[in-house]
């Protein structure tokens, strides 16, 4: 054959996957399913190496799961509306239409080009009315079922975007998308109910065995269970009261101020004439601050007196009320009781403004004194009345029980999670299916007319509204249940509801009554494995767990939850940060199926380094996996088969290495440990080779180097094709079963290291013969007998001689 040439193979055996359609996934087929799932891109028009680590990723494992006898599926698609497309289309200067559908086309080439496997057949588009009528007919029966509603809130404004953000969307008080300062406005906005589902969205991160401790964790702090008591403070002269939340109610006789949020809703009304301009002034600083300063216990507590007095219940004092920048509207009730001589934060803003700071529950060997820091730990109750004594641990039920005997408050269930923020005041989005009848109120499109399409228009920037709401023709409508004149909602959903439900329409994405059908998708959910980036820990995870719980809730799928496994990717940083449009640091897949071709490019991608750590981008690499495709194209395309029956002791060792390789690699792959994988089928090239040279390329050479083929075939499978063709294979190499191993033949020879001490032996072990160097040094110098000879002696040398001597100078 000739030189390898990936610019000749690449393509003929891309087009010839498919024209035969052998990655089509079958709904009939009688083999167990397997959906693999890698999260859907944005339309940005370039895919770049940082982005393709996550599609090879996922083509391995669905290539992989398929020669293992699955029933495979593996779609694509494209989350195409939303802030991302429209920022960059009016940064482009082309209506987001347009820039788009022209980025999809692109994307889709780019993705073909480097030989991902995936159905094109169920490939969607959120910006596809197909698509995105069901979107808005799921919307429907959330309002229907109230999940859905429309309600005046402060809400987070970025002004850059001119649109608002939900909280998950707020990263250190900064936008999710461009990085701007985000500050607060009231506003009238469209949530979704996620709140209702909190118990269950908690609870059943238990189920999730397969999915990163680390998510599972982000997931549970940011629902944020916590049990505690409810209960109001009585206003001084007034009929009005101030509801707080407490997880350490064993604290309340130690309560001597009130705390609330400068957004609270009491704050005006609670104001004192003479405290007017000054709480103004402050409520407008603090909606300027980001939260992450806030409820920062390093920044300085401030706050403002109100003038006006609280009682507290259970002692009967009266307590003065402030307002204070490190309690939020968004957490718990939007007011605390403060505690200063148990809490961290109420203590220093006590300190500052020489607050009373009493003592109720003391630490081991108290001397009655005051505190020079909060106590936060358990103890035992003083000046706390009828409690005093207890335990604090005991005091907590026995004085939420007094407090429900009496009236005073209730035990309840507080969670951090608040409900969704969908609607945005942009243009490229999905219309808002709510019309606005004087007469009927909000009222829902009915099935028959939606979709509610997203008109063309020509002025599409955002001017701190939505630009719909200036399409006289679009808002413009008649009353679905009266008939009568009414308004659209001129609001779109964001992006983060369009893939909420992506994965369940991939598994019916032609289906015109209805989103999917009941049979389809509780035949291929949940996804058996999903891969995507960690920044999607929160919103996108958690949206999609809430959509699946109400879909599964009105009888579309008996699926609770959506992804059975997942995995999260680490980054491709280049010139020290990750790949990236914005920062132009990005190398593309263009460049490198140009140079090297795709294969080399995945090959690479892979080897990199462990799949779930970040890793940094070096073109040496990309060379010296080019390299070694050049070499094993030379070791399998050169020369004549025999078919002379191998005798003798290497073709033994050859049988035994081909074993232990197949077992590595199926474990690695399914570990996610490519790099590992790879290196081991690198090595079995070694051995191959050596062999050649020795032996010759007869049948024992013949049937490892296709083992070897098959093996490599899920990382770089266009050149595995087209050796596997040359070498006599089959059909298609994407198409051969999965070898399986014998244990016996995949033995490790083991041989005895002698580990010597500046000349002297000290031990020995045994090892496998195939351990490396770095492993090898690694047991040794762990040995008891080996740390005792160097005796904490620094080594300033060693050498090994490979499956004999290790030895360590001192």
């Amino acid at each position: 054959m000739k030189e390898y040439n990936p610019h000749e193979i690449e393509p003929k055996w891309q087009k010839r996957w498919q024209d035969s359609g052998i990655y089509k996934a079958d709904d009939d087929s009688p083999k167990p399913k397997f959906y693999s799932l890698v999260m859907f891109p944005y339309t940005s028009g370039v895919i770049h190496m940082g982005t393709m680590r996550n599609y090879a990723i996922g083509d391995v494992v669905a290539r992989y799961w398929k020669m293992r006898g699955y029933n495979v599926l593996n779609p694509m698609g494209w989350d195409a509306f939303g802030l991302p497309a429209e920022t960059a289309a009016i940064t482009a200067g082309t209506h987001p239409r347009v820039w788009t559908e022209a980025n999809i086309a692109q994307m889709k080439e780019h993705i073909r080009k480097v030989g991902i496997c995936y159905d094109w057949d169920r490939e969607v588009s959120t910006c596809d009315p197909d698509y995105y009528k069901w979107t808005q007919w799921i919307f429907v029966k959330m309002f229907e079922k109230g999940l859905a509603y429309r309600d005046k809130a402060l809400v987070n404004w970025c002004p850059d975007c001119q649109t608002v953000l939900a909280n998950e969307m707020v990263h250190d008080g900064l936008c999710w998308r461009c990085d701007s300062e985000v500050n607060k406005r009231d506003l009238v906005q469209w949530f979704l109910k996620t709140t209702a589902y909190s118990e269950e969205l908690l609870a059943d991160i238990d189920t999730l065995d397969d999915w990163p401790e680390r998510v599972k964790i982000m997931q549970r702090n940011w629902i944020g269970r916590s049990e505690g008591v409810e209960f109001d403070l009585p206003l001084q002269g007034g009929k009005d009261n101030i509801r707080v939340f407490t997880s350490r109610i064993d604290t309340v006789f130690g309560m001597t101020f009130v705390v609330l949020a400068p957004e609270h809703p009491l704050v005006e009304k609670l104001t004192a004439p003479e405290k007017k301009a000054e709480v103004a002034e402050y409520v407008k600083k603090a909606r300027m601050t980001k939260e992450i300063d806030r409820l920062s216990t390093e920044v300085e507590k401030t706050g403002v007196f109100l003038g006006s007095y609280a009682m507290n219940p259970m002692s009967g004092l009266h307590i003065p009320i402030f307002i204070a920048d490190y309690v939020l509207m968004g957490y718990g009730t939007g007011a605390i009781m403060a505690v200063p001589a148990h809490d961290t934060r109420d203590f220093a803003f006590a300190k500052k403004c020489d607050l009373p700071i009493p003592v109720v529950i003391a630490p081991d060997g108290w001397d009655g004194q005051l505190l020079d820091e909060a106590y936060v730990e358990e103890g035992t109750m003083v000046n706390s009345a009828e409690f005093n004594g207890l335990k604090s641990v005991e005091a907590m039920d026995e004085i939420a029980s007094y407090m429900e005997e009496k009236g005073i408050g209730k035990r309840t269930v507080n969670y951090r999670l608040r409900d969704w923020l969908v609607s945005r005041q942009r243009y490229w989005g999905v219309p808002i299916p709510i019309v606005h009848c004087e007469k009927c109120g909000m009222v829902g499109v009915p099935e028959d007319e939606l979709p509610v399409v997203l008109p063309e228009i020509e002025d599409y920037v955002p001017k701190g509204k939505s630009p719909l709401a200036a399409v006289e023709d679009f808002v413009t409508t008649k009353c679905p249940k009266c008939g009568g004149p009414g308004q659209r909602d001129t609001d779109t959903m964001e992006t983060f509801v369009d893939s909420s439900w992506y994965f369940f329409r991939y598994a019916d994405p032609k289906w015109d009554d209805g989103p999917f059908r009941k049979e389809k998708v509780d035949a291929w959910l949940p996804v058996d494995q999903y891969i995507g980036g960690i920044e999607h820990a929160i919103m996108h995870l958690l949206y999609s767990r809430f959509f699946t719980k109400f879909l599964s809730d009105i009888g579309l799928t008996d699926v609770r939850e959506p992804f059975k496994r997942l995995f999260t990717q680490g980054m491709v940083c280049k010139d020290g940060g990750a790949m990236s449009k914005s920062r132009g640091n990005i190398v593309t897949v263009d460049e490198v199926v140009t140079t090297h071709g795709a294969d080399s490019g995945r090959l690479y991608i892979l080897f990199m380094g462990p799949a779930e750590v970040d890793v940094e981008w070096n073109e040496r690499g990309l060379v010296g996996c080019r390299r070694y495709l050049g070499r094993l194209w030379s070791l399998l395309a050169e020369g004549e088969v025999t078919d002379d029956e191998p005798p003798g002791e290497e073709a033994e060792e050859l049988l035994g290495k081909v074993h232990r390789t197949i077992r590595k690699v199926a474990k690695d792959i399914e570990r996610f440990h490519f790099n590992t994988a790879i290196s081991a089928i690198m090595e079995l090239t070694n051995e191959l080779s050596a062999y050649k040279m020795e032996r010759g390329a007869d049948r024992g050479f013949l049937d490892a180097a296709k083992v070897l083929l098959v093996l490599l075939a899920p990382m770089a499978p266009h050149i595995t094709e087209e050796l596997w063709e040359h070498l006599g294979g089959e059909g298609s190499v994407h198409e051969q079963e999965w070898p399986e191993w014998d244990e016996e033949l995949a033995a490790e020879k083991l041989v005895t290291i002698a580990v010597q001490v500046n000349g002297k032996t000290a031990d020995t072990f045994e090892v496998s013969a195939e351990t490396v160097e770095e492993d090898v040094v690694k047991e040794a110098l762990e040995r008891p007998k080996v740390q005792k000879r160097i005796g904490g002696k620094a080594i300033v040398k060693r050498v090994y001689v490979p499956g004999r001597i290790l030895n360590v100078v001192t």
